[in-house]
């Protein structure tokens, strides 16, 4: 499938469009809070080259490296091993960048927002069965993976590819998914078959997935090697340290009601939002602030929280004149939460800010 064909028509009106090429986009903040699954419509989507045109008859995914037997999955081998259903959020390393830049310039980064991430229920085979049924080699410390997708990078052709640690691949929850709520994944989410990586940056998520190489060492590809790589680094100073990979995520929390600039009438009002844990963390608690952080309200979660998977969160707030902003932080159950500013989080890149979430907002009367 080319750009012309990738389906901006086929995402809600309000869909927020990022970038028309490759195309990158998301729901409005609002429409994302409304229910714990994300509906197709809604799901923001993150590629850096045109979505491609897989003939499902002919499509293979393989398997090798350090296995005992390497392997050829056809989409019919696939669908004849035990299938699972995992609930689980994927949300881009870039959510929130935009904050980041009003800080500081980050060029040639996607200006995301806080929409870059959503919960579905994936369908397909635990990752973890795959690899029993070709057997590892002594040796294998990674399982790298790579897409089907032309990317064009520094003047050559490469895939998306990226790897998470074997113990990961091991431990379960890592899902090799043809479905998506209920239906099969569609282009521009990796039909026909995508990683979930639950708890991870959504670049281990790799879509159109073309091969599964288990190694020694990390994955060399671009997206690995030199991309989604965190480098903290003050404006002006990141210089050449490429910084480390990016795997699990930190805790993070957004508010979605009311939205920055809204006019509110001092007394009670309702703010609405998402929280999420990383690794197989779980969120603990999201507290709320109108004093710029001086006191602290407790929300109360209204969707189920589960390792892997965002939780909704709700609160009542009473709102004075002397209110110039709400904010928001979450704590995870390892006791990790949020840093204050974003100058505290501010990299090169503008990857995983999870400082607090501030919306300013106006209140009349």
């Amino acid at each position: 499938m080319n750009h012309d064909q990738e389906p901006a028509n086929q995402k809600h009106p309000r869909f927020i469009v990022r970038e028309d090429a490759p195309f990158n986009g998301g729901p409005p903040l609002d429409l994302l809070a409304q229910a714990h699954l994300t509906p197709p419509a809604l799901f923001f989507v993150r590629s850096h080259g045109a979505v491609p045109a897989i003939d499902p008859a002919s499509y293979r995914c393989l398997v090798g490296g350090l296995v005992e037997r390497e392997r050829s999955f056809t989409l019919a081998d696939l669908a004849a091993l035990p299938q699972a259903d995992l609930v689980a959020t994927i949300q881009c390393a870039g959510n929130r960048r935009s904050e980041l830049i009003e800080y500081a310039p980050i060029p040639n980064e996607t200006a995301w927002g806080a929409e870059a991430i959503g919960t579905a229920v994936w369908r397909g085979v635990w990752l973890h069965d795959l690899l029993t049924a070709v057997g590892l080699r002594p040796g294998a410390g990674h399982v790298a993976f790579l897409g089907l997708d032309d990317v064009q990078k520094d003047g050559r052709h490469v895939g998306f590819g990226g790897s998470i640690p074997l113990e990961k691949a091991l431990q379960g929850g890592v899902l090799l998914a043809t479905e998506m709520n209920g239906q099969p994944l569609s282009p521009m989410h990796g039909y026909p078959l995508r990683v979930v990586v639950p708890g991870y940056i959504g670049a281990r998520s790799v879509k159109w997935l073309g091969a599964i190489s288990l190694q020694a060492a990390p994955s060399a590809n671009y997206f690995q090697a030199s991309a989604y790589r965190f480098a903290p680094a003050a404006p002006g100073e990141a210089g050449n340290n490429l910084g480390f990979p990016l795997g699990e995520l930190s805790i993070t929390s957004v508010i979605c009601v009311p939205e920055a600039g809204a006019r509110l009438s001092a007394g009670s009002a309702q703010v609405v939002g998402y929280a999420m844990a990383g690794g197989s963390r779980q969120v603990a608690q999201v507290e709320l602030s109108t004093d710029q952080g001086r006191s602290w309200h407790t929300a109360d979660m209204t969707s189920a929280d589960a390792v892997g998977s965002w939780c909704l969160w709700r609160a009542q707030l009473d709102i004075t004149n002397e209110t110039a902003s709400i904010i928001v932080r979450a704590w995870d159950t390892a006791a990790n939460s949020q840093p204050a500013l974003v100058e505290q989080v501010w990299n090169a890149k503008g990857y995983m800010n999870n400082a607090w979430h501030r919306v300013p907002v106006i209140v009349a009367g």
